[in-house]
């Protein structure tokens, strides 16, 4: 059954400059209720079912407890299909018994908002949608400003929706009934949000760029970890020394080890404030760390011979071992060092991401959907000067190696090969000429990223 009745319907408007005259209806509980939780093989078995009897795409949604435990994983998933209804199934107790649902659904096209933050805890489970309809990805492509699951459903469908518990820790058992209505009224429009998005973007000549974004997040998979993420220590930017640094990555491997162990934030067992103290004041005692902030309170007092063989290990790794005091990275340097090392790439930039700014705001897409920040700066930095008749044929082919999406490509090529070439005529000097009087002024700094 449709959350909307037709009058709700008859105010719907798709038009993004329109405002309806009404004020939003606000959605308090599913039209149907709140179904009852699924935690037993033979529920899922059941649910499978019910989903197979239904027609059309698997609106779905997972809860997670982000900032409560160390893992991503889902603690409670929500379906729902047009004439099959809502699920809600707790996974905990039924990892191992969803291979009857995961041959149900895994066929199906799938509706989700913000689509990344959802697929890596399914494809733990076994579930993995042969296609993808993200809404909120199609609002970005479709110009809406605000693209949150609340804003874009009551842009497009006059409705409100109800807040408060995404942020919560959805590992709490049993889930509070006002938090299983939450869950539920998450994938109650979802199948009409995604109705009205595919007419949004039909309108505006876009369903073709869609498709291909959606079918680019399926083709990537989950993210890789990412090198080196004691880097991202809150403070960390404060030590100067490479000693300092190597306290602070004990330290966060320490607290890293006990909180997967555990399954617990890892800022739970130790803030990241007290690392950086820690590994600052390099106490050499327990009382000397127990004096520290955080580190005298009886739940750290258990673990102070952890904290201090930590310390103990950076004290005594050799120099040569040391962390190099600045993160290595492969491409270009951050933004706001290109004035001082290279001012004719900061010229370029500035150049190409005016042209891209404005190309923006002609097709109604932000600058980083049309093209990823990395890739664009890595063109750019990397940029030596060519004829115009090639440009756009080099250009091409390094977006295609970055996996540049064809709609992204026709649109950016021909913008960024006038750009490129146009510093070329303006702040770069000729390849032939090697007189450096011949180069133009200082270009101005560029200090974004």
């Amino acid at each position: 059954m449709s959350a909307m009745s037709s009058n709700d319907a008859s105010d719907v408007t798709n038009d993004g400059d329109n405002v309806d005259a009404h004020a939003p209806t606000p959605l308090l509980a599913p039209a149907d209720g709140v179904p009852a939780v699924v935690d037993t093989a033979e529920g899922v078995v059941a649910a499978a079912e019910m989903l197979a009897g239904g027609h059309g795409p698997l609106a779905v949604d997972a809860e997670r407890a982000s900032g409560f435990r160390y893992s991503q994983r889902a603690y409670l998933l929500q379906f729902r299909r047009r004439g099959a209804g809502t699920i809600l199934l707790d996974p905990i107790p039924v990892t191992g018994a969803l291979e009857p649902l995961a041959s149900v659904i895994n066929p199906l096209e799938w509706v989700l908002h913000s689509a990344d933050q959802d697929l890596p805890g399914l494809a733990e489970l076994g579930l993995v949608p042969a296609a993808l309809y993200d809404t909120e990805l199609a609002g970005r492509l479709a110009g809406f400003e605000r693209v949150g699951l609340g804003p874009i459903v009551e842009r497009t469908l006059g409705l409100s929706l109800q807040k408060g518990h995404g942020a919560a820790d959805w590992s709490t058992r049993p889930l509070p009934d006002s938090w299983l209505n939450y869950a539920a009224l998450d994938v109650e429009v979802l199948l009409e949000l995604h109705d009205a998005m595919t007419e949004e973007l039909a309108a505006k000549n876009k369903t073709e760029w869609a498709r291909q974004e959606f079918a680019h997040i399926l083709a990537l998979g989950p993210a890789k970890p990412k090198p080196d993420r004691w880097r991202k220590t809150s403070g960390i930017h404060a030590v100067k020394s490479a000693r300092v640094l190597a306290s602070v990555r004990e330290l966060w491997r320490s607290r890293d080890e006990i909180a997967a162990h555990r399954d617990i934030a890892p800022s739970r067992i130790l803030p990241d404030s007290a690392i950086v103290a820690a590994a600052t004041a390099d106490p050499k005692t327990e009382g000397e760390l127990r004096a520290l902030p955080v580190f005298g309170g009886p739940r750290q007092r258990r673990s102070t011979k952890v904290w201090l063989s930590a310390l103990e290990r950076a004290r005594r790794l050799p120099t040569e071992e040391l962390p190099p005091k600045s993160a290595p990275f492969d491409g270009p340097p951050p933004v706001n060092r290109w004035a001082r090392r290279e001012p004719e790439a900061a010229e370029r930039l500035t150049t190409v991401r005016t042209a891209m700014t404005a190309l923006s705001e002609e097709v109604e897409v932000p600058v980083e959907n049309l093209l990823m920040p990395d890739l664009l700066r890595r063109l750019v930095w990397d940029w030596t000067p060519v004829e115009r008749d090639v440009a756009e044929d080099i250009i091409d082919k390094k977006l295609t190696e970055g996996r540049a999406r064809p709609w992204q490509r026709d649109l950016v090529v021909p913008v960024l090969a006038d750009a490129l070439i146009s510093g070329q005529q303006t702040g770069i000097p000729e390849q032939t000429s090697g007189n450096p009087a011949q180069e133009s002024g200082t270009p101005e700094q560029v200090t974004g990223g």
